[in-house]
């Protein structure tokens, strides 16, 4: 008798379909916004949501109320019912408008389309997927994200909310848990929405007096706060730990690796310290801040691979990845990696110099013996008033290091073509010549992926560690000593 082998059933694990929502605005024309839409599907792919369609709305500013007009906002609700509904019960007045009289005749029509949904085959399913998630391409206040939920009837989230998702996957240590953790609940506090309609209010006190209490989302927002408040003090407690860790680090130049995200980083890093950084083509691959000493020649020196950074970053990550970002501020050479087979690569570029400054730019807060000028409006009889005062730093020396180029492609004009030059219609060797005079000898362009004039790299952080390294420590410091025409004298 043969023997019954069991089939294996391979189960695949279900991911979420998502629509894609943005706006036309004049300080955002199409082409800009087609950008970021591209960067929202990116995101999305990352955090396993699968973006199904697109909706795009000319305004002169985004609707306070529903971000979208009334009648696009309809729209995108009509689309996502018409593929929903296959399946999902009929509701009452689905099956009213369907002709259906009786609850005999509603069950029927709904055992008929639940019979239709079931005989769908997996490509006719891929075609017409259930729509879960419809995702924002800006921060949504708490009032359109109320709006809109109740309007459209499935979960909304936008730009910001994505971001945070894909951080508190990402966070390995405990250190970036903590303060993935505080940047959610800061964005969640003013979002809290009321989810226990059978606690209208709970009352306290006793007897005849009672107090009117507390609502649910009194006391959700009161421990939110309190939780905050302890990741606060954990987060200081964190950055003083690598504060001391820096400080130990020894007499070694500190190197930087920025840039925005997914531009190839984690890569670079690998190549330059020969070490196994996780590098994927995802966004925010790397999350935790990762330090490797690496020699060149006779030099020794700290490299860093700091997380990337994004258009639209949320303000409250930044503040919360204040020790990681550290790393950043207190480096003596910052390689900026971009990526050049990127459409918009220039503006990458602006985008991570302006975070960069932001993050160098430090506040701090003194009382009265420690502010030397005293500003208007200032108290002198109160000692313990505190003002906010910012000091601004110089921009730290930079390397410009123009990555991917196996990946970069170009579409000549045409002669007699006479519209403006676009970035698509730029060779390499433009681009090259372009950038290299602007930064001069503080500009190279390789692929770490194709290890292409890596060489020339390595030598010119070489060179540029080294400057900085006679300037700080003038003493001979190196591993060993070379005797080239420019060191050795008779």
């Amino acid at each position: 008798m043969a023997e019954k082998k069991d089939k294996l059933i391979e189960i695949k694990p279900y991911q979420a379909h998502a629509v894609l929502v943005g706006v036309i605005t004049p300080q955002q024309p199409e082409e800009r916004t087609k950008e970021y839409l591209d960067e929202l599907a990116f995101l999305s792919d990352t955090n396993k949501i699968i973006p199904v369609k697109r909706f795009v709305q000319r305004l002169d500013m985004p609707n306070s109320n529903t971000y979208v007009g009334e009648g696009k906002l309809q729209e995108i609700k009509q689309w996502i019912e018409e593929r929903n509904r296959l399946y999902r019960p009929a509701t009452a007045k689905e099956a009213a408008e369907a002709g259906a009289h009786s609850a005999e005749e509603a069950a029927l029509l709904h055992r008929k389309g639940r019979a239709a949904a079931d005989s769908m085959t997996e490509e006719e399913k891929e075609r017409m997927p259930y729509i879960d998630v419809v995702i924002f391409d800006d921060e949504l206040s708490p009032r359109q994200i109320r709006n809109i939920e109740r309007e459209m009837g499935v979960q909304i989230i936008d730009r910001t909310m994505l971001i945070l998702q894909i951080f508190e996957q990402r966070a390995q240590t405990a250190s970036a848990k903590t303060q993935v953790e505080m940047a959610r609940l800061e964005y969640m506090l003013p979002r809290l929405t009321r989810m226990w309609s059978h606690l209208d209010r709970q009352r306290g006190g006793g007897g005849t007096n009672r107090g009117t209490g507390e609502t649910q989302i009194e006391a959700d927002k009161r421990l939110i706060k309190n939780r905050i408040a302890l990741l606060r003090e954990e987060i200081k407690r964190i950055d003083r730990q690598m504060t001391t860790q820096r400080q130990n680090r020894g007499k070694m130049v500190r190197v930087a690796l920025v840039g925005y995200t997914n531009v190839g980083k984690s890569t670079m890093m690998n190549l330059l310290s020969k070490s196994d950084v996780f590098a994927e083509n995802k966004l925010f691959a790397t999350l935790d801040t990762t330090v490797r000493k690496v020699t060149v020649e006779n030099l020794p020196f700290l490299l860093s691979d700091t997380v990337g950074f994004i258009r639209k970053l949320p303000h409250n990550l930044v503040e919360s990845f204040k020790s990681t970002l550290d790393e950043v501020r207190e480096a003596d050479l910052l390689i900026h990696v971009v990526d050049i087979s990127h459409s918009n690569f220039e503006e990458q570029y602006h985008v991570v110099e302006q975070t960069i400054q932001e993050i160098c730019d430090v506040e701090t807060t003194v009382t009265k013996k420690e502010k030397e000028a005293e500003p208007k409006g200032y108290d002198p009889n109160a000692d313990t008033k505190k003002y906010k005062v910012h000091t601004y730093q110089e921009p730290k020396p930079e390397i410009l290091v123009f990555n991917k180029i196996d990946a970069f492609t170009y579409t000549p004009k045409a002669e007699d073509d006479l519209t403006p030059m676009r970035r698509e219609n730029y060779s390499l060797e433009e681009l090259e010549r372009t950038w290299m005079a602007k930064m001069g000898r503080d500009c190279i362009f390789i692929s770490a992926k194709k290890k292409e004039n890596v060489e020339a790299l390595r030598a010119l952080i070489y060179e540029r560690v080294k400057e900085i390294h006679i300037q700080r420590y003038p003493y001979n410091d190196f591993l060993f000593q070379h005797y080239d025409e420019g060191d050795y004298q008779q």
